[in-house]
């Protein structure tokens, strides 16, 4: 053996994967609920891939331009679309906005939704509905805009944010559970469509995160998440964007249909 053979070598030689696998130079995304939060998170760590992003959320317009003034910094490209993505025709001037402002859509985060907790006994229907319409029909209808697109140019990713409560329920939130639920059936029946054309869909799957809302939870309930976690600790924004990164990037080219969990071992 010369000193210019061994494993290192051989793996460089058989194609070994390199951290340029997750470089998004010359992509563009859109990020819905990216006021705040993991939507925050998921846009900034996108623009420092490399990507153009377009920044999206329900009402708070300030939030949104923040966000574009820190994806700027980064030296990407941002825009602020506003809109509502339970209603169809809002969400398709809202991707249409993005793709004629920034390019043509490569990456899709469905990330916007609301809670509205309560046991099922107290739940008033309407706050039901208002969540399964956010988390749910919101990804429904983002994805269908932007598979359009993605479809007919045999590329792009969409990625869809459901959660450890989809997963294993939660007592309370019942309404969350079944839409973050329904959030993984939609995204495996999308990879199946959508896979022979060249489109990923996939889906991330959050535990607690520490967020503005994690944060108003008293002590003792933090505890207790904490205590059932298997890794012993609450979530960053940034591990569940690292997560949204892996599967926008190259480096997920042969990865659909899975829901990759981000919670600590908390749905084991």
């Amino acid at each position: 053996m010369t000193s210019q053979e061994g494993p290192a070598n051989e793996a460089r030689a058989a194609g070994a994967p390199s951290t340029a696998q997750f470089d998004l130079t010359g992509a563009t995304a859109l990020v819905t609920g990216a006021g705040r939060g993991i939507g925050r998170g998921i846009a900034l760590a996108l623009a420092s891939a490399g990507a153009d992003v377009a920044v999206n959320d329900f009402a708070d317009e300030a939030a949104c331009a923040a966000v574009v003034a820190e994806i700027e910094a980064l030296g990407r490209s941002g825009l602020v679309v506003m809109g509502d993505v339970t209603d169809e025709g809002q969400v398709n001037a809202m991707v249409e906005r993005a793709e004629t402002e920034l390019g043509q859509l490569s990456v899709v985060v469905n990330n916007a939704g609301i809670t509205r907790d309560n046991v099922v006994m107290m739940m008033d229907p309407a706050d039901f509905d208002a969540v399964v319409a956010t988390h749910l029909r919101g990804t429904f209808l983002v994805s269908k805009a932007a598979a359009r697109r993605m479809f007919r140019r045999r590329t792009g990713c969409i990625i869809n944010l459901s959660s450890v409560v989809g997963r294993r329920g939660n007592a309370g939130q019942a309404n969350y559970a079944a839409a973050k639920a329904g959030i993984i059936g939609l995204t495996k029946s999308l990879a199946k469509e959508l896979g022979a054309r060249g489109v990923r869909v996939n889906a991330v799957a959050p535990g607690y995160i520490d967020t503005p809302m994690t944060q108003a939870l008293p002590q003792e309930t933090r505890q207790m998440i904490v205590d059932a976690t298997p890794l012993k600790s609450i979530g960053t924004t940034d591990d569940v964007a690292m997560a949204v990164l892996y599967l926008a990037s190259p480096a997920a080219r042969f990865v659909t249909g899975v829901t990759l969990p981000v919670d600590g071992g908390l749905g084991i």
